[in-house]
């Protein structure tokens, strides 16, 4: 399995925004583009501003090149609106399903509780941080995690899931009642952009 193992601030600090919502990511301090004196003087041309637009998505979903462009094709190929259903496919991978519901504090530590086996997608076992959620699947987890998810749960106390996403935090268990919308994902990108970028 093909994953990005290198500083992941170091990601946020390129792109201008931060990826992941910690503090090690959202100081001002961190937003400085990286190099001893920061990136500065250059104004981003119409293929560096979609191309940035694009690598804030693959960034914050922690996806490598070659499955982003898959997700692409396959936004393409569906109905309706392409960036859109870009997001949508984006949102329901299973890692993401996890952080959204805060049994995760980052996607790289949910896409571990998957890739681990802890994971029970309608009662089998799941482990593929990619796995394509549908409406009506419900999350469950093995029982031997439920300490360290309710210590997560914890430190992420004030969270709350989004309205796609029906969590009962007693059980540990999730279950998607639709398919998010462009206003339910907390992360502002121009979807446009991205898909301009690949024709």
């Amino acid at each position: 399995m093909a994953r990005y193992t290198g500083p992941k601030v170091r990601l946020s600090r390129r792109i201008g925004v931060p990826i992941e919502d910690n503090p090690k990511h959202t100081s001002k301090r961190q937003l400085v583009a990286p190099g001893m004196h920061g990136y500065r003087g250059r104004r981003l041309r119409d293929y560096g501003i979609r191309l940035n637009e694009k690598q804030k998505l693959r960034h914050h979903y922690s996806v490598l090149e070659k499955q982003f462009r898959r997700y692409v094709a396959e936004a393409s190929r569906s109905r309706g609106n392409t960036g859109e259903v870009l997001q949508q496919l984006l949102e329901c991978r299973l890692d993401n399903v996890l952080r959204r519901v805060g049994v995760a504090r980052t996607i790289w530590a949910a896409r571990q509780i998957v890739a681990h086996g802890h994971v029970l997608v309608n009662g089998r076992k799941t482990d593929r941080p990619s796995f394509g959620v549908s409406v009506g699947d419900v999350i469950t987890f093995k029982p031997k995690l439920e300490k360290l998810l309710r210590e997560n749960m914890e430190s992420l106390s004030g969270h709350e899931s989004p309205g796609w996403i029906e969590f009962n935090p007693g059980e540990l268990t999730a279950r998607i009642v639709a398919l998010p919308t462009s206003d339910q994902i907390p992360f502002d990108i121009n979807a446009n952009l991205i898909i301009e970028f690949y024709r």
